[in-house]
């Protein structure tokens, strides 16, 4: 029988696009040409459906097939392009193998008594966090949801995907040191979060910044809470500095291209003035003015193992908890 992936290739789109499609899921506008060649790439191929899809709701599934899913977003869930990309992969490959999943919620909404009761009450037969929950959430999620793995969390318990944020912070700062730059700013969101949690993309950038000889201005530190808005604001501040910077180190695409947008407002040119560089290479980075040098995270392959790892430990597997880094790879354009 024809794969989902078999389709998606006939159709010319996304694996994660034909099941929506095929799903009538319509949390996604899709175009009705693009509708009509998964319709038609389905009946050219046979393919079959083995499970339904997530339709924005708990959804019926076969026994033991049920999945849920906590994203790490702070506003619109299906907005955010970095996690619904790994939510792509993730979906694409949970419906292959046969699973639905059964809810998508927010760390927040996971906070609504209503919202956890009914999850604890009918709990799924697995679970991907992409959040690092509170531990008193996590210990009542656990002793429900026994299949467990985490995307980027530090549960040492379950099976851990994702990249190596520490290296990362190296890699965007040395890009950077190797270009000439000696006074570059962080930008970031919860540098320094609770009980003492520090940022490893921020301890990655500090470790480059000491190898090379440079200091770090803690005025240069600019934690922005993941907010496009509060990030303009701090770069604007940032820039009416006596002695400004050189080069912007980003902890995500979206925040260096807010970064971008606030350069543009004030009439600081990019690269000549002030260069910047990302993380995680969204699809919008590369249309970005100018377009924006940055580390590409294999985004959707992220989503893709944690399914793979997820599926093994519902078979049985046994072996102790794993963590796996996939790497980042230079994209380089022309914001540095």
């Amino acid at each position: 029988m024809a794969s989902i992936r078999e389709v998606a290739a006939l159709a010319g789109v996304s694996a994660a696009t034909v099941s929506r499609v095929l799903n009538n899921d319509t949390t996604y506008k899709i175009r009705e040409e693009t509708k009509n060649k998964v319709w038609n790439a389905a009946a050219q191929t046979g393919y079959k459906q083995k499970a339904s899809a997530h339709s924005g709701r708990a959804a019926a599934a076969p026994a033991g097939k049920r999945i849920g899913c906590i994203l790490s977003v702070t506003k619109d869930k299906y907005r955010d392009p970095y996690f619904i990309s790994i939510y792509a992969g993730l979906e694409a490959r949970l419906l292959e193998k046969g699973y639905s999943v059964a809810f998508l919620k927010t760390y927040f909404e996971m906070q609504e008594p209503e919202t956890l009761r009914a999850i604890l009450e009918a709990p799924p037969t697995g679970l991907i966090l992409m959040e690092q929950l509170d531990p008193a959430l996590y210990s009542s999620l656990r002793a429900r949801i026994p299949a467990c793995v985490g995307i980027d969390t530090r549960n040492p318990d379950i099976d851990i995907v994702g990249y190596d944020h520490f290296e990362a912070g190296m890699r965007l700062a040395n890009h950077l040191i190797r270009k000439g730059h000696q006074k570059i700013a962080f930008l970031g969101g919860t540098i320094f979060g609770p009980r003492g949690a520090v940022s490893r993309r921020y301890l990655g950038f500090v470790a480059a910044m000491h190898v090379a000889g440079l200091p770090i201005r803690s005025e240069w530190v600019l934690d922005c809470k993941w907010d496009e808005i509060l990030c303009i604001d701090l770069i604007k501040a940032l820039m009416a500095q006596p002695d400004p910077p050189t080069a912007i180190c980003a902890a995500s695409d979206l925040m260096a291209m807010a970064a971008l947008s606030a350069l543009y407002s004030i009439g600081v040119r990019v690269p000549e003035q002030m260069a910047v560089i990302g993380l995680s290479n969204i699809q919008l980075s590369q249309f970005s003015s100018p377009p924006l040098t940055t580390y590409a995270v294999p985004m959707e392959a992220i989503g893709q193992v944690a399914a793979e790892l997820l599926d093994e430990r519902l078979r049985g597997c046994t072996l102790p908890p794993r963590k796996l880094y996939l790497p980042i790879a230079k994209v380089v354009r022309a914001s540095v």
